[in-house]
């Protein structure tokens, strides 16, 4: 145990929550002798502690490998830097890409992206996933970096130069847009039902089975598709597209198109979670059909983890629930305001992209925070991903905040303030009731036993 944790320390390159050789051990729920605080029990003190010593160490996990396709996973280093140089000197010293004349400022931008995404591809750390190679996961984690400070950047500037911003990534935009209201008529007949199925359904739906596929629990998707309906009851003073017909919300959005998307989401999950993972190289496989089917699954995951949230079994659970569902909510709403501003079209590119790139970047994010919550031992701190999503999300609320003054003049509505207040009230009551009530006792009978302990040897 010792000597795998030393090679894990020795290795600066691997996530604390990455998946490691102890995770077996760490999870089959063994007793382990609890350790004592300091050195030999003696606890250190922050100015005496010598920071060369392996007790201040944070050590990382062990990184799991996928063996079965070992010459994807040989250092490249030194080669992906003399190719990305050589690329860069053509593109940017020759006149068969740049003939003279032409805005090379937006190819400009592409090279130092690109250049960027090629250093977070080799250097920055491994994430939870293995499949379909870890490289994968880390560009990933770029975009978002690099989304991220495209919004730091946002956060500076007033709506109206954000707004001439866009033109430049789409001439097209910079123009005001109606907003479109889906509840004109919304008497329940066959030809509104009929009229009301579109693309946004089958979108509906997508997402919704992402969202299972992130969450792995149906009690959290179906609070989250509530939770998601009743906000857009809240905010249609604010987006008229929020208005809806009663049967568009209950009955096409939750009971058809988010059901439908979660059902085939958790079927999905169920189906990794049972799966037989036995994975056999490359080189070990015969035949052009098994060999074709080998490189396929490569695309599918190496182990399945399914999630417990376990929200009712103590307060930091509940706490991390509650948190994680504020946050969904709030990735769900920011891309509406986010297009209502900048004046963007639902089916717009920019917008599509970034639902798909939360959804990437939630994949992992998610995982690593169940692991973060409910295995600390392993997960010494919190990981990359989630960390960096939970800053994307909310700079997205603060730059949705500062753009927003002046934009949305009506009030909120006093109905809608006594409903959030009334859930406030209810999230905060259950875990007086749940977890304080019950700890409250158990102490009230610590004292009394103590009491009468001490009478007893007094007496």
């Amino acid at each position: 145990m010792a000597s795998a944790r030393q090679q894990a320390y020795d290795n600066p390159d691997l996530s604390a929550t990455s998946p490691g050789e102890e995770s077996e051990a760490v999870m089959s729920g063994e007793n382990e002798p609890e350790p004592h605080p300091g050195v030999d029990g003696v606890p250190v003190r922050w100015y005496d502690a010598d920071r060369t010593e392996p007790y201040t160490r944070i050590t990382p996990f062990q990184e799991k490998h996928d063996t079965t396709v070992e010459f994807f996973y040989k250092p490249l280093t030194l080669t992906a830097l003399a190719c990305g140089l050589v690329v860069l000197a053509y593109v940017a010293m020759t006149q068969d890409v740049l003939e003279e004349g032409r805005d090379k400022r937006r190819v400009g931008i592409y090279a130092a992206i690109a250049s960027f995404l090629v250093f977070s591809m080799i250097q920055f750390r491994d994430g939870p996933f293995i499949r379909p190679h870890p490289a994968f996961w880390r560009i990933v984690l770029g975009v978002n970096l690099l989304y991220e400070l495209g919004l730091v950047f946002l956060l500076f500037q007033d709506l109206a130069t954000a707004r001439q911003m866009m033109t430049y990534i789409d001439p097209n935009l910079g123009k005001p847009l109606p907003e479109k209201s889906y509840a004109d008529d919304c008497s329940l007949t066959a030809k509104n039902l009929w009229n009301a199925i579109d693309i946004f359904c089958l979108a509906h739906a997508l997402g919704w089975f992402g969202k299972a596929m992130i969450l792995r629990d149906y009690w959290f998707c179906w609070i989250l598709s509530i939770a998601f309906e009743l906000a857009e009851y809240s905010l249609q003073h604010q987006l008229p597209n929020f208005a809806e017909c009663w049967w568009d919300h209950w009955v096409l959005d939750v009971l058809l198109c988010n059901w439908l998307g979660t059902y085939v989401g958790m079927k999905v999950c169920q189906y990794f979670e049972v799966k037989p993972y036995e994975w056999r190289g490359l080189r070990q496989t015969r035949g052009i059909k098994s060999k074709a089917k080998r490189v396929l699954s490569q695309f599918s995951p190496h182990d399945f983890t399914a999630f417990k949230w376990g929200t009712a079994t103590d307060f930091l659970h509940y706490v991390s629930v509650v948190l994680l569902l504020a946050v969904f909510l709030a990735a769900e709403l920011n891309p509406f305001y986010l297009k209502s501003l900048l004046w963007m079209e639902p089916d717009h590119p920019v917008v599509i992209l970034r639902l798909a790139f939360i959804f990437l970047c939630g994949l992992p994010a998610v995982r690593e925070l169940y692991q973060y919550i409910n295995d600390p031992r392993r997960a010494v701190r919190m990981g990359q991903h989630v960390w960096l999503l939970l800053a994307t999300i909310i700079t997205e609320l603060l730059v949705i905040t500062k753009w927003s003054k002046g934009q949305f003049p009506e009030p909120l509505p006093s109905k809608v303030r006594w409903g959030w207040t009334i859930g406030a009230i209810l999230l905060v009551l259950y875990p007086t009731v749940q977890f304080g009530i019950p700890s409250a006792r158990r102490y009230i009978r610590r004292h009394k036993k103590a009491s009468k302990s001490k009478a007893l040897k007094v007496s």
